[in-house]
């Protein structure tokens, strides 16, 4: 299965909302303060590598 650029990308920026949010959701129950914005960034940019690394290499098998 091959995916357009504009899949990866879709999938990935959705990976890093995710991601972000979640991590704010766990931070906020465990230290009851909200997650600085650039935490929760670096955690959506960090979690999103491998996605795109996955992604990318996704392609379509030689028959």
């Amino acid at each position: 299965m091959f995916l357009p650029f504009w899949q990866r990308l879709l999938a990935t920026v959705v990976t890093m909302l995710v991601a972000s949010y979640l991590a704010g959701l766990a931070w906020q129950a465990v230290l009851n303060f909200p997650l600085p914005s650039y935490v929760a960034g670096l955690v959506g940019g960090v979690a999103a590598l491998p996605v795109w690394d996955l992604l990318k290499r996704i392609r379509p098998s030689k028959a």
